[in-house]
């Protein structure tokens, strides 16, 4: 604990500083519950992506059966062209929002692709958008819970230092003030004795 000033000046600084630490304690607590909640919400997200693509993926690995013959992978006819990307901000901290991914134009040779290719290289294009969006959750949890462990940390130091230390402080600054005035009035009181025994002893003389 850092040395403090015994005065009256450093109490009220000291209360002031209590006054702050345990007003701001609630809305640290708060932000540790919204972020909580976003990264249960963002979890959730997550795992739909996830089951929609496996369920995709069963779906075309049937065409793959039926077509075994002429298969061909649509994920050859797209090309990324550019991830769209807005920003959000949760609890106070700025996040990556997906908003979308666009494509390059390829031409598809029809005669020597199966009927199915259009449906194929829709699919695609929406497996890579989820993977895409699925990228930016994730960029979004970790910036997240960063924030949440930084959160958590301000919450222990208020609660087990800061606020701990003040009351210290000014519990001991009362102390020693409250013995001061104990003196000064006892000072007060044997001066006082002395003047009039002073004035007694003037008075028979």
């Amino acid at each position: 604990m850092a040395k403090i000033k015994l005065t009256k000046n450093e109490l009220k600084s000291q209360k002031d500083a209590l006054k702050r630490f345990t007003r701001y304690l609630p809305t640290l607590e708060l932000k540790k519950k919204q972020l909580l909640v976003e990264i249960q919400n963002i979890q959730k997200e997550i795992e739909h992506l996830q089951a929609e693509n496996e369920r995709v993926e069963r779906e075309v690995a049937r065409w793959v059966d039926v077509y075994a013959d002429n298969v061909v992978d649509p994920s050859d006819y797209i090309k990324v062209k550019e991830l769209l990307t807005g920003t959000g901000n949760i609890a106070g901290i700025d996040i990556p929002v997906f908003e979308d991914l666009t494509f390059e134009d390829i031409e598809v040779d029809y005669f020597s692709t199966p009927l199915w290719i259009d449906v194929g290289i829709k699919v695609a294009k929406e497996q890579a958008r989820r993977q895409a969006e699925w990228e930016i959750f994730q960029k979004q949890q970790e910036l997240i819970e960063h924030e949440l462990r930084t959160t958590i940390q301000r919450i222990k130091l208020f609660e087990e230092v800061k606020i701990p230390e003040a009351k210290e402080n000014i519990r001991v600054i009362q102390i020693f003030l409250g013995d001061q005035m104990t003196a000064e009035v006892v000072r007060g009181k044997i001066a006082k004795k002395k003047i009039e025994r002073k004035k007694h002893l003037e008075a028979t003389a």
